[in-house]
């Protein structure tokens, strides 16, 4: 998740009290709470209680004084650092004490009371899902609720998530993220105040291998195919006349195991597929479609002559990506703590082994750029459960003792950070392979600044894939 804290609100005290600094945290942009230092350093006390401070990361110090704007702003920074480094430590950033945190933040600052309500879930075919919840219930609990609202058994719970999602004119879906543990999804859909954003059901895993525990289950399968036929009609599953029609025969037999055997072998089955955007690769300003799936980007791109091409960049191929985040300066070419920011530009970096001694960088800039690095994180995940020979099942979370962990399998893996910057001259990489280091990088150009050694951040999930998968 993106972390941010792009700016601060001067607000008045509670019965006319004196005036105080307010931070909002955004999430992925969006504004997802709105908090005081006194409790953010009440936050960073009880972790310390329960972890020791050589574990956390540095919180700014309290000031006697009235802080000047100049010490607003460089406190403001401070904690922007210190919330994505808990968030991006696997012990913090899981943590009960984190998440719940953020979770009463939420609910406060949107003002939404703890109530029972019903709230609608999607399936993948448009399918209308109502579960009575309570306003406060989080993701986890939502997920449960929905299936136990569709009898889909305990076990196979983990294999969905819950995605919060646009819906656009045809029908289709525009992916914002994946619901986490530290939201409440009922007030995360209703504070963005639009009828377009909708909460979807949709498998969680990528390995196809793994449907066939779904498949067992009659419910499963019914989500399944749902989800597929839903993807084909959209044109996320690439077709062929012919085997449009041997689909179309299965669908009319309702032989849904059949119908799904044969989507499995269609390029693109299971992928998730991403917004129009732009890209350098083969050529700067290229326009693409982006698609996540079977281990790879995919980029599909229009040659003249409505020539369709298809570049698929391999997940153990990528030596490192990051995630960067700029706002374009006001037209007189300034900017200050004080003025409105604009937009964020979002792109996805990462530097792929093209040949055996060439590395290239390749750009993608997209407004969905974080979900596309979530995407490749969470099959980076997957494929190493697979290789030490592990099951989906164990990457499920657990509630222990009213809390969320992880269990050990997936302990084992873990997530590296995925670049919270909303200044585009502050980077983080997120290295995936040792095994590259004897590549030579002469004459590699990065996309943009240079990244610093201490900006390099090691993920111990990757070192397992051996040469082999490259």
């Amino acid at each position: 998740m993106h972390f941010s804290i792009p700016e601060t609100e001067s607000r008045s005290g509670d019965s006319g009290g004196s005036a105080y600094v307010a931070y909002n945290i955004h999430v992925n942009g969006v504004l997802h709470c709105r908090v005081r230092y006194s409790q953010l350093l009440g936050l960073h006390e009880q972790l310390r209680k329960e972890y020791g401070a050589n574990v956390l990361p540095a919180f700014p110090p309290k000031k006697l004084f009235s802080l000047t704007p100049a010490e607003v702003e460089q406190r403001r920074e401070q904690l922007e650092k210190y919330m994505q480094a808990v968030r991006q430590d696997p012990l913090l950033g899981s943590s009960e004490t984190f998440n719940s945190f953020l979770r009463r933040a939420q609910q406060e600052t949107q003002q939404v009371p703890t109530e029972e309500v019903s709230l609608e879930v999607l399936l993948s075919n448009g399918q209308k899902v109502l579960v009575n919840v309570l306003t406060s219930d989080q993701t986890e609990d939502v997920l449960e609720a929905v299936a136990a609202k569709l009898d889909l058994p305990d076990d196979l719970i983990g294999y969905f998530s819950l995605f919060l999602v646009r819906e656009k004119e045809d029908g289709s879906f525009s992916f914002v993220r994946k619901l986490q543990e530290f939201e409440l999804p009922y007030v995360s859909v209703t504070s963005l105040r639009s009828h377009e954003y909708k909460i979807v059901l949709r498998k969680s895993y990528w390995d196809s291998a793994y449907d066939d525990d779904v498949m067992e289950n009659r419910v499963g399968l019914n989500l399944l195919y749902a989800q597929t036929v839903s993807d084909i009609e959209h044109g996320w599953i690439l077709v062929t006349k012919e085997q449009h029609r041997q689909l179309k025969s299965l669908q009319e037999k309702v032989s849904k195991k059949e119908f799904l055997r044969l989507a499995q072998t269609l390029r693109h089955y299971g992928y998730l597929r991403f917004d129009a955007c732009v890209a350098d690769f083969p050529e700067k300003d290229c326009p693409v479609v982006v698609s996540a799936g079977n281990s790879e980007l995919s980029l599909q791109l229009r040659l003249p002559g409505q020539q369709l091409r298809e570049g698929s960049f391999r997940v153990t191929r990528m030596r490192c990506w990051r995630v960067t985040s700029s706002v374009p300066l006001p037209s007189g070419g300034t900017s200050s703590p004080s003025r409105g920011r604009g937009e964020v530009r979002l792109e996805l970096a990462f530097e792929y082994l093209m040949s055996k001694d060439r590395l290239q960088w390749v750009t993608i800039t997209s407004p969905q750029a974080i979900m596309m690095s979530i995407c490749l994180q969470s099959m980076v995940d997957e494929l190493m459960v697979k290789k030490s020979g592990g099951s989906i099942r164990k990457m499920l979370r657990r509630r222990v003792g009213g809390t969320l962990r992880r269990s050990e399998s997936q302990q084992a893996v873990k997530s590296p950070p995925l670049l919270e910057s909303p200044d585009a001259s502050r980077e983080s990489m997120v290295k995936l392979s040792s095994k590259l280091s004897a590549v030579s990088l002469r004459g590699i150009g990065s996309p943009s600044t240079d990244a610093s050694a201490s900006a390099v951040h090691g993920n111990f999930a990757f070192e397992g894939i051996g040469d082999e998968d490259l």
